[in-house]
C-alpha cells in the first residue's frame, strides 16, 4: 500500500508508543522487517518544541524512508506548527494522535479525548493538513472507536478526515473509556474501512500472524498495526509479513540471529542516549526481550544491576552465547491465537 508517495514493503506496521517506539527500537523492528513504523508522539507545545526529548524523537537518522512523525495536542495552530517543526526536521509524513488514552494525555484533552470535540478535531486535522499540503507531506490519524461504548463516532470522524485530506486512517477497535482492558473489537474498524477510501490500518490485540490474517479478513483493511505484542518480540513483523504471503508459519527465530540483534539494539541505545542515559534506556528493552526465555528473570535481575555500558554488553552477549549452545533457535512457543476467523 501507498501513503502519499510512499509505497510500504509490507503491509504490518510498528504502532508508535511513547517511551518505547524510539529510534533504536525503530531500527529493530525494521530489521525484522516491519513494513512502517511512527516514532513517539511529540507534544505540540512552543515551550516543549526546542527540548532535548524533541530533539531525540525528531532524530531518524540512518532510517528508511518514510521518516513519520507523530504530533499531539489540542491547539490546531499549536498542532500546525508542530508540523511544521517535524518537517523542517524531516518528517515526510505527520501523523496525528487521537488514540492515546492516557489519563495525562486526555485529562489535557488531547490524544482519544478529541473525539468528543469533533469540530476541535477537524479544526486541528483542517490546520496539520494546511500546514503539510504547501510542502506535499502526507498527513495519517491515528484513532480509537470513540470515547466510551456510547459513543463510537469512528466513522463520522474518519470520513470528515478523508474529505478533509487524511491519506490513512488507523484504528484501535477499543474506546478511550477501554484503555487496554477487555477485547479489541473489529466491527467498528470494518465499518471506518468501508466507509473510505483512502487505506484503513486495523490495530489492537493483534499478536499473532494467525490473527494478523483474520483481522484483516473480517475487516478488509489495507494493513495491520502491532504495538504491545512487539515488546521482546520484533520477529513477529517478520512472521505475520511471512504468513500474510505464504500461509505457512515460519520457525523460531536462529538463536545467535536475536543475539547479534540484541547486542545492536544495545548499542544503538549507547550511541544514541549516551552511556549513562542509553544503559538505563536498554534496561526495559532487553527485559522484553528476554522475559520469556531460559533463565531470562534472573538475567534481568542481574543485568538491571550493571551501571557501565561495556559490562552491560558483555554479560548480554555471554547470555546469548550460553543460550545459543543449548537451543540453535530461540525456544519460545508460539503463542496462540485470541481469536479465530470466524470470531474476529
Amino acid at each position: 500500500m501507498r501513503i502519499g508517495a510512499y509505497l510500504l514493503p509490507n503491509p504490518v506496521f510498528l504502532a508508535p508508543m511513547a517511551g518505547v517506539t524510539d529510534r533504536p527500537f525503530r531500527q529493530l523492528c525494521r530489521a525484522f522487517e516491519a513494513g512502517y513504523t511512527v516514532g513517539e508522539m511529540l507534544a505540540a507545545r512552543a515551550d516543549l518544541l526546542p527540548s532535548r526529548q524533541t530533539r531525540l524523537r525528531l532524530d531518524h537518522a540512518g532510517e528508511p524512508e518514510p521518516v513519520a512523525v507523530q504530533i499531539m495536542g489540542v491547539d490546531p495552530a499549536q498542532m500546525a506548527d508542530a508540523a511544521r517543526y517535524a518537517m523542517d526536521a524531516g518528517a515526510q509524513i505527520i501523523d496525528i494522535n487521537m488514540g492515546c488514552p492516557a489519563r495525562k494525555v486526555c485529562h489535557q484533552w488531547a490524544g482519544s479525548a478529541l473525539m468528543r470535540d469533533e469540530p476541535l478535531a477537524l479544526a486541528i486535522i483542517g490546520a496539520v493538513v494546511a500546514a503539510a499540503a504547501s510542502r506535499g507531506v502526507p498527513v495519517t490519524l491515528k484513532m480509537r472507536t470513540g470515547w466510551d461504548a456510547a459513543h463510537k463516532n469512528a466513522v463520522a470522524l474518519a470520513c470528515a478526515a478523508e474529505s478533509a485530506g487524511v491519506q490513512m486512517v488507523a484504528v484501535h477497535g477499543r474506546t478511550r473509556e477501554q484503555g487496554y482492558r477487555g477485547a479489541a473489537e473489529y466491527d467498528t474498524v470494518a465499518a471506518v474501512k468501508a466507509a473510505l477510501r483512502i487505506p484503513v490500518v486495523a490495530n489492537g490485540d493483534i499478536d499473532s500472524p494467525e490473527k494478523a490474517r483474520a483481522v484483516l479478513d473480517y475487516t478488509q483493511t489495507d494493513a495491520v498495526m502491532m504495538g504491545r505484542a512487539a515488546l521482546g518480540r520484533p520477529w513477529l513483523f517478520r512472521e505475520v509479513a511471512h504468513y500474510l504471503t505464504t500461509g505457512e508459519r515460519l520457525a523460531s527465530p536462529l538463536t545467535l540471529e536475536v543475539g547479534r540483534a540484541a547486542l545492536a539494539h544495545l548499542d544503538a541505545h549507547h550511541d544514541f542516549y549516551g552511556e549513562v542515559a542509553g544503559l538505563r534506556s536498554a534496561r526495559k528493552h532487553m527485559g522484553w526481550l528476554v522475559r520469556d526465555l531460559p533463565g531470562g528473570a534472573a538475567f534481568r535481575d542481574r543485568f538491571n544491576a550493571i551501571t557501565d555500558a561495556a559490562t552491560q554488553r558483555a554479560v548480554l552477549a555471554g547470555y546469548f552465547a550460553d543460550l545459543a549452545d543449548a537451543h540453535e533457535r530461540l525456544p519460545l512457543a508460539q503463542p496462540a491465537t485470541t481469536q479465530s476467523a470466524e470470531t474476529v
